[in-house]
């Protein structure tokens, strides 16, 4: 009865456990997080309001111009400092405005408008940057928990070789060296264990920088690294709509806009001023109207060179994309070109090289039980660590590319869901 009992709290408390672990953390759950946890998407969304705010203030008429003074105010003689004896003496207030063209207000106000969405391409370049480092850093910790497993699950069949040769050499069958040897073996095996414990301290640490203490949480099951939402055929229409090719392009208009605010410059402002002056009683109050004009004196050597500077630099802006996309799509097709041959690869492994070392393990063992020599079994050990080893490890550079090309155009969560949430309203 008191057994009974015993197994029954047991599974109740096996199943309060489970009911209260925390979830596993998978992939898009991290890259969720990460742009939650992020502060340079907000900045770069302070940075395109920033700049809307300064479009609408830049296509405003300057703000006018409040005057006041006293003109001709005698200094010496018997009307000195007197302002209503001398008859040219005025005590004067007016105001002035700087008529600035509509075309030139329109230009000041593109560009503003221009930088506001380079700076959202700006963010669409750091939420590409920040899912991809994100999905990097979680494929790490993954897969070296994984490089751990295969240790781990060697140490454990290298430790029966152990008692194998202990039993061997008490029997009289072995020497004492294959004991140290077998022992040898585990020691090595363990030493590269903590070896893989640093790296996935190292790899939990990287993760924690994008999703914060959800880092310590046991990781989901991996991405299937042959769904990849592009092939070469489309590449040249992704690429084209790449942020950071996005970006550049909103760069050189930019400076097209900043082409147009040096052209208008060609053209002078006028400013206007009206003044109403007062003289003493005995005289008549004055009222003046003035205009100012700008002379430009040598415009091919101030307004000319400004305007060419600036067409130079649009000229640049746009050499440089041109250039980018090349760079990009070249880069995209190498990634592309490795991950399907990294997946080939994985494939050969799988059905050829793990079961060739395997079977050597197997025949190995099979040659020492009937007399045959320990060292070949520890080198057939070794050799199939190794082939385990390295099929995670082209696995895990395999995941990085996937990583690359996955998000390659990056997927804003936040507009999604605010679609979302707009579709439910309507419905």
């Amino acid at each position: 009865m008191f057994i009974v009992s015993f197994l029954a709290a047991l599974c109740l408390t096996l199943a309060t456990l489970s009911a209260h672990a925390e979830p596993a953390l998978t992939l898009e759950r991290a890259v969720e997080l990460a742009q939650q946890r992020s502060r340079q998407l907000p900045a770069q969304d302070a940075a395109a309001s920033a700049s809307r705010a300064l479009a609408v203030a830049a296509g405003q008429l300057p703000d006018p111009t409040l005057k006041a003074g006293i003109n001709n105010l005698p200094v010496n003689g018997a009307d000195r400092f007197s302002s209503t004896r001398d008859f040219m003496t005025m005590r004067s207030i007016g105001v002035m405005q700087e008529l600035t063209r509509a075309d030139k207000r329109q230009a000041r106000s593109t560009r503003f408008e221009r930088e506001a969405e380079a700076a959202e391409a700006g963010r669409a370049v750091a939420l590409a940057s920040l899912q991809r480092d994100t999905a990097a850093a979680w494929l790490d910790r993954h897969y070296q928990e994984r490089v751990r497993a295969v240790l781990v699950a060697q140490r454990d069949e290298a430790g029966l070789q152990i008692d194998a040769a202990d039993a061997a050499y008490r029997g009289g069958r072995g020497s004492q060296a294959d004991a140290f040897a077998a022992r040898m073996a585990v020691a090595q095996i363990d030493d590269r264990i903590r070896q893989a414990d640093r790296q996935i301290a190292t790899a939990r640490t990287k993760l924690a920088r994008w999703v914060g203490d959800d880092a310590n949480q046991a990781l989901g099951a991996p991405p299937e690294l042959s769904d990849l939402p592009l092939d070469e055929r489309d590449l040249d229409a992704r690429i084209a709509n790449h942020p950071q090719i996005a970006m550049l392009a909103r760069q050189e208009e930019v400076a097209r806009a900043e082409a147009e605010v040096a052209r208008s410059n060609k053209h002078s402002d006028w400013s206007v001023e009206l003044m109403y002056s007062q003289r003493g009683s005995a005289y008549s109050n004055m009222v003046s109207l003035n205009v100012s004009i700008p002379l430009q004196v040598d415009p091919a050597k101030r307004q000319d060179r400004e305007l060419a500077a600036k067409l130079a630099l649009a000229d640049q802006a746009h050499d440089q994309r041109e250039e980018a996309i090349r760079e990009r799509l070249a880069g995209a097709r190498n990634w592309l070109q490795e991950w399907q041959s990294n997946r080939d690869r994985l494939a050969h492994y799988d059905k050829t090289l793990i079961p060739l070392a395997s079977e050597r393990t197997r025949a190995a063992m099979t040659a020492y039980r009937g007399g045959g020599l320990l060292s070949g079994v520890l080198e057939a050990r070794r050799m199939e660590i190794d082939t385990r080893l390295e099929r995670v490890r082209l696995e895990m550079e395999t995941a990085g590319l996937w990583a690359q090309l996955n998000y390659l155009i990056p997927t804003d969560r936040r507009s999604a869901l605010q679609g979302r949430t707009s579709e439910a309203t309507e419905k």
